[in-house]
């Protein structure tokens, strides 16, 4: 069975355009799950941040989200905070919080913690 040349370049281009849109598609959910933890990352110093700034007294449960391939976020004893999956990623500090070192479980994509101020306190305590 003879094939021209014309159809079997054809071929390698739908290979080649196949292969780019998978491609494509991988690095567009890679950059969601980035987005998701730089805006979990965001949101929590945010809520962080004003709690530290009212005065009197605060406690209020949060809900963040972040992508299904985070097990849990950990805090350590430094105000480090960092997230656990297959691998440990990445984390940063985060400011104006006392915590003892605990991780929170990322359930179905949510991540539940209850932010504490007492009367007199200078900073917000995290609780799961």
């Amino acid at each position: 069975m003879k094939l021209s040349f014309g159809m079997i370049f054809s071929i390698f281009l739908i290979i080649i355009f196949i292969a780019f849109a998978v491609y494509a598609i991988i690095k567009l959910i890679d950059m969601q799950h980035t987005i998701q933890i730089e805006t979990f990352k965001n949101d929590l110093q945010g809520d962080l941040d004003a709690i530290w700034q009212s005065s009197g007294e605060y406690s209020q449960e949060f809900e963040y989200y972040l992508p299904n391939k985070i097990d849990s976020v950990c805090f350590d004893e430094n105000n480090y905070m960092y997230f656990e999956s297959e691998e440990i990623l990445v984390g940063e500090t985060i400011e104006h919080i006392n915590v003892n070192a605990f991780c929170v479980d990322n359930i179905d994509g949510k991540v539940s913690m209850t932010l504490v101020k007492d009367y007199g306190e200078i900073l917000v305590t995290i609780t799961e």
